[in-house]
């Protein structure tokens, strides 16, 4: 379930019938502002936007692949408390709600990536200080021969060079290879991918990327684990699952001991 503006359709009436709104179906700037009004009243995070937490409050159910299955009681997240830091369990609500993180098993497998890209929740943004031995490893192709020595140590430079000329980037000398590089929990990457998180805050992230990895770390992370790895979760908690949502997140299976580790920490404390 995620109701915006701009969303459409039988559920847009629904909601609108319960705000109180005339149910034409269309989601616009009248049913975002009474969609505000109520998460505040209810003491929700008023962000306009209607996921499974605003709705299943709302209506006592939440939908799921077009089956509707009542709501379970609140996530444990309070468990988790000298686990994870506390910034980041603050900011674990309007997560859940947001990118439908919502179950123990997603939360799980959301958390351990999350801690384990980030080096325990400390690192808020791609490291690109390489040494030249270090560019030869990581980026073989993009500096063949003497090439890394004039790039050793220069993160902007060589964010520019690697991420230039894709994933919607300009080329090197636009130097925005570095502006959007990777940032966040699970480190957003590149303009095109900036460009689609930008709709879900308010705040222009192609004017502000700093703002990913100062105040949206969990939640770009979040964005782009809904995307790409969230049915994944759902299969279960076993080794061979974590190591799929793993292989969505990485592309291969770097730090699995850790990922495995720290899954079957926090679902033992949320389930």
């Amino acid at each position: 379930m995620l109701l915006k503006k701009g969303s459409t359709g039988e559920d847009v009436k629904k909601l609108q019938q319960k705000l109180g709104l005339t149910a034409d179906g269309s989601f616009g700037p009248g049913t975002e502002a009474a969609v505000k009004k109520w998460q505040a009243d209810n003491g929700l995070g008023a962000d306009g936007v209607v996921g499974d937490g605003t709705w299943g409050k709302m209506f006592g159910e939440v939908i799921k692949e077009d089956v509707v299955i009542p709501t379970g009681g609140p996530l444990k997240i309070e468990k988790l408390k000298g686990h994870i830091p506390d910034s980041v369990i603050a900011m674990i609500p309007e997560t859940a709600e947001k990118f439908q993180i919502n179950t123990p098993l997603r939360l799980a497998h959301f958390l351990a990536q999350c801690g384990h890209e980030s080096g325990g929740f400390k690192l808020t943004q791609e490291n690109l200080n390489y040494s030249v031995d270090g560019l030869k490893k990581i980026f073989t192709k993009y500096f063949p021969g003497n090439l890394a020595e004039s790039y050793a140590r220069n993160p902007e430079k060589i964010a520019s060079k690697v991420y230039g000329s894709r994933m919607g980037n300009g080329d090197e000398s636009t130097k925005e290879g570095y502006k959007f590089r990777g940032r966040g929990y699970i480190q957003l990457t590149g303009k095109d991918n900036y460009k689609l998180f930008d709709s879900f805050v308010s705040e222009n992230i192609l004017e502000n990327p700093d703002l990913v990895a100062t105040k949206y770390p969990l939640l770009s992370a979040a964005w782009f684990f809904n995307r790409n790895c969230l049915k994944k979760c759902d299969a279960g908690s076993s080794e061979e699952v974590i190591k799929s949502v793993t292989k969505c997140v990485n592309g291969g299976q770097i730090g699995i001991e850790d990922r495995i580790k720290h899954f079957k920490e926090y679902f033992s404390l949320l389930s």
